[in-house]
């Protein structure tokens, strides 16, 4: 395992006289965690006036602190030049549009050919973030943008907007049934309670709301704009089929291929043959972790999306001429 290092100073401002070390360097350096930084004052990598001191022992003000980051190893899984998509990235993030059929991170079943193998191939730097700097993911099969930190600091920052639901998440999704206004799901979500592998609105969850509107209404169908406010596991796919509107195509919590009456050959072989959840992350939008400048990057729906609504459009188009 190979280690590097910078290092960073600063200086106990008077006013912190009297107070712990521990607590002192989590407010001079709020980028790491503080289960990180007693690790580092414990090795001797945070120093007090040049000396190694205990995390509970208080600080004079004035002193100079010297902070050795070690950034160890944290993601060992191979390099791989798989193509991605990038829509904006400099020293500190990497925003891409996530194909449709690209696991994120390497597991059971997957231990390569993944997202993190693709990152560590653009940046091998990710390898001292945890998950190569993922911050959250996106289901198999659902695609569109992500962001990606390059460094800790951007990682810390990121994770904080995330938990504080400062990060505008907004996607398309095509359900099942005609639509006619948008609305609010909140439901509490959690592991389904004998099906480990799925999720369910338990009252015992925790709290997940999914905002949505219509964007276009179809005969039988509705291409949604869902915003999360929360961002629980499958959160979009489980709310939607729990108000009775599920996502095309989705596997798991779909139900079985329900197909309109009077559907066009067209439509029956656009419904039959998609066999994916109809979710796309569209936009997302963040405070750039180092300058606070507004970060909004969009990915168009996929060709295979993209086709989809056009056929549900198609036989719209029909039935209501067919009805005049």
């Amino acid at each position: 395992m190979t280690d590097t290092a910078s290092q960073l100073t600063a200086t106990v401002p008077d006013h912190a006289a009297g107070r712990r070390f521990d607590a002192v360097l989590a407010e001079l350096f709020p980028a790491y965690s503080r289960s990180r930084l007693a690790a580092w004052i414990k090795s001797g990598d945070a120093l007090l006036d040049g000396q190694q001191v205990r995390p509970r022992d208080p600080v004079r003000g004035g002193e100079a602190v010297v902070l050795r980051v070690v950034e160890e190893v944290q993601t060992h899984s191979a390099p791989e030049a798989i193509p991605l998509e990038v829509l904006f990235e400099d020293e500190h993030v990497i925003v891409i549009n996530k194909p449709a059929g690209l696991v994120v991170h390497p597991g059971a079943g997957n231990p390569a050919g993944t997202l993190v193998n693709a990152l560590l191939h653009r940046d091998p730097n990710l390898n001292t973030l945890a998950r190569a700097g993922i911050v959250h993911r996106l289901d198999k099969d659902t695609s569109g943008v992500m962001v990606v930190a390059r460094t800790l600091v951007a990682h810390t920052a990121l994770i904080e907007q995330l938990s504080s639901r400062q990060v505008h998440r907004q996607y398309l999704a095509v359900v099942v049934g005609a639509m006619v206004a948008g609305g609010t799901a909140d439901f509490p979500i959690d592991r389904h309670p004998r099906d480990r592998i799925r999720m369910a609105v338990r009252e015992d969850g925790r709290e997940a709301v999914t905002h949505y509107r219509l964007r276009e209404r179809f005969r039988a169908h509705t291409l949604l704009e869902c915003r999360l406010e929360t961002g629980r596991t499958h959160q979009i796919r489980v709310h939607m089929a729990h108000v009775k509107y599920p996502i095309i195509g989705d596997p798991m919590y779909g139900g079985p291929l329900k197909l309109p009456r009077g559907a066009t050959p067209e439509l029956v072989e656009a419904l039959r043959g998609f066999k994916r959840q109809a979710l796309h992350a569209e936009t997302l939008e963040f405070a750039h972790p180092v300058s606070g400048e507004p970060v909004r990057c969009s990915a168009p729906m996929p060709a295979d999306m993209q086709a989809l609504v056009a056929v549900l459009r198609e036989d719209s188009r029909l039935a209501d001429e067919a009805a005049r």
